[in-house]
């Protein structure tokens, strides 16, 4: 082993063999190298190899110096342009240098002046805007004198709503220290104004004052006029006014038309063909006025805005735009109302006045309208005569007594006045009438037709006897709260006629008991007790009160019981109430069976001195009181 240590040859081989070549990357790169020129492994090669690598090492040398002199050639120009370029500029900024301090004035004086420039811009923009706002262009200026009577310009009211902004504007300016600037232009505003507010006033009163067709056409410049007049409320009232005169003159025309001449081609006929029938005549015409108030009305609602339409200058012109039609209307209607019309047909048209009263006031809204006071004159001129027709009828009633039928039912005359009466309620409940007043107004014809009624009714069977007095006199008052309860606020009337009723509907009891008793041979003994009930003389000595003629008596009474029918009046069978004339008979039977008690008690009284009561009368109270009730 030290021999080994001691050999350089066996070191070296020991450190090559222990060298890894996978792990020395710059030997495997000399050897990569080494392999593209060392091709074969010669002992020439080998002895070679040392001055090859030299010789190589030299070449690439040379090579390097050969390439690397032409980069300094290169680098050797590039720095004698770069000193070039050093001196230009220091040249150029020693010049510009030179340049600045002579020219430092010139430069704070651009600057100056260029900040003027900006300040000028600045104010010409202030201007122009101020000019735009307060001022009005020339073609504004053209269309506010161009305009005329005959025709407005088409920018007129863009124009006049131009000055109005301006002159609403300056009050900015008045607020600021641009007083007298806005002062003078309020001033020049307020000129253009007027005349734009003058030309256009003439100009609507033209306008107006041909809209006299029937179905005018209205323009839009005329609603935009209206409009601009809201602001001055008088030449808006002018313009209504000349509008309204104009179109009074047209419905006056249209209803003289519409009563003589009737629509286009004949459609629809005259109203005034109808003139024979009241009510279709004066509805009609009032028909016709509703429709008319309803067109102009729709026409003044086309001229002006919606929220005008209920504002007092506007209710004014509707008013006056009717007030035309009155007088034509009332001559016509008050020659139908003072001609002889029944009672009926004078209340239907009061009635009708009063409903299209009602309904022109709810259009108009002012009850002073000329059209309304028309129409309630005419109603209040028709109610009269009604009631003056309900008294002469009564009158009448009373002055020719028609005398009762044979049947006792209710004469022609009642049932005429009842048929005249249910008329006039189906008029009456369909009224518009407040409730108050048309109770007051019921209350007022009722007894305007009942009471004379039932007086001629009375004064009609003045001479009849007891029993078909009270007949004839029940049967009337039966049809007369017929009549009366199919409607209302009759309450305290027919309370009234029920007692009337019951009142005779006594007298006819009593008629029926006194007939019962004195055909059954009850009335006698009956009579004979309530004369001597308080005299002490005994029952059976009285002439004619004997047992024998009493037992007789009662004899004929039982033959009554077995048919009671047998001795109903004929007059109770002539009541046209069923229940009434069971209601009449039953308490005559009480009365009988009244009768009988008393005679029963008298007959079994011991103080009368009978020998055998239970002979003498057979029956008890009771028994009777079974058989006849």
């Amino acid at each position: 082993m030290a021999s080994e240590d001691k050999n350089p040859l066996a070191r070296k081989l020991s450190k090559v063999l222990d060298t890894r070549l996978d792990s020395n990357k710059d030997m495997l790169d000399a050897l990569k190298t080494l392999s593209g020129f060392f091709t074969k492994n010669t002992l020439k090669n080998r002895r070679s190899l040392r001055s090859d690598v030299e010789k190589r090492s030299l070449a690439i040398g040379e090579n390097f110096a050969s390439c690397f002199a032409e980069v300094k050639k290169e680098l050797d120009g590039l720095k004698e342009d770069v000193e070039a370029m050093n001196e230009c500029c220091a040249l150029m900024t020693s010049r510009l240098k030179a340049a600045k301090d002579h020219t430092v004035d010139l430069l704070g004086q651009t600057t100056k002046l260029q900040a003027q420039s900006h300040e000028l811009e600045m104010q010409a923009e202030v201007v122009e805007a101020f000019r735009k706002r307060f001022q009005l262009r020339a073609e504004e200026i053209a269309a506010l004198r161009e305009s005329h009577v005959g025709n407005l310009h088409k920018d007129f009211f863009s124009s006049l709503n131009r000055v109005k902004q301006i002159h609403t504007d300056c009050r900015v300016l008045l607020r600021s220290d641009q007083q007298r600037a806005g002062l003078e232009i309020m001033e020049s505003m307020a000129l253009y104004q007027e005349a734009a507010y003058e030309t256009l006033y003439r100009w609507t009163q033209h306008t107006c004052h041909s809209l006299t067709s029937d179905s005018p056409d209205v323009v839009p410049a005329l609603r935009h006029s209206m409009k601009a007049f809201k602001e001055r409320q008088v030449l808006l009232k002018c313009s209504l006014d000349e509008l309204a005169t104009a179109r009074r003159t047209a419905v006056v025309r249209m209803f003289i038309d519409a009563l003589t001449r009737g629509g286009p081609m004949g459609t629809p006929r005259p109203i005034e063909l109808h003139s024979h029938d009241p009510i279709r005549y004066i509805g009609d015409m009032l028909g016709w006025v509703h429709q008319a108030i309803a067109s102009e009305r729709e026409l003044l609602q086309s001229i002006l805005s919606h929220e005008q339409v209920d504002e007092l200058p506007v209710k004014s012109a509707l008013c006056h735009i009717t007030e035309g039609v009155c007088q034509p209307l009332k001559v016509r209607v008050e020659q139908v109302i003072v001609s002889e019309q029944g009672a009926a047909t004078l209340y239907k048209l009061a009635n009708l006045l009063h409903f299209y009263w009602n309904m022109i006031r709810n259009m108009l809204g002012d009850e002073n309208a000329s059209l309304l006071v028309t129409i309630d004159e005419l109603r209040q001129v028709g109610i009269k005569l009604f009631f003056n027709s309900l008294s002469c009828y009564a009158a009448t009633l009373l002055d020719m007594v028609e005398v009762p039928p044979a049947d006792l039912s209710p004469s022609s005359s009642v049932v005429n006045a009842l048929s005249i009466l249910k008329e006039i309620f189906q008029s009456h409940d369909a009224s518009v009438v407040p409730m108050d007043k048309k109770k007051e107004n019921f209350t007022r014809i009722v007894s305007s037709v009942i009471d004379p009624l039932i007086q001629a009714c009375i004064m009609a069977a003045s001479g009849l006897s007891a029993a078909d007095m009270a007949v004839y006199i029940i049967n009337c008052i039966y049809e007369m709260q017929n009549t009366l309860a199919l409607y209302e606020f009759t309450d305290n009337r027919l309370e009234m006629l029920s007692a009337q009723c019951e009142a005779h509907l006594e007298t006819l009891v009593h008629e029926q008991a006194s007939y019962v008793l004195s055909k059954s041979g009850l009335g006698f003994p009956h009579m004979i007790i309530q004369e001597k009930k308080h005299s002490e003389q005994p029952l059976s000595k009285v002439e004619g009160m004997n047992g024998e003629l009493l037992r007789g008596a009662m004899v004929k009474f039982d033959s009554f019981l077995s048919v009671p029918d047998s001795l109903m009046l004929p007059q109770c069978r002539q009541l046209l109430s069923t229940r009434l004339c069971d209601t009449a008979y039953r308490q005559a039977m009480e009365m009988v069976c009244g009768a009988y008690k008393g005679v029963f008690d008298a007959v079994h009284n011991p103080n009368n001195l009978y020998n055998d009561p239970s002979w003498v009368v057979s029956r008890t109270p009771e028994q009777v009181t079974a058989l006849l009730l």
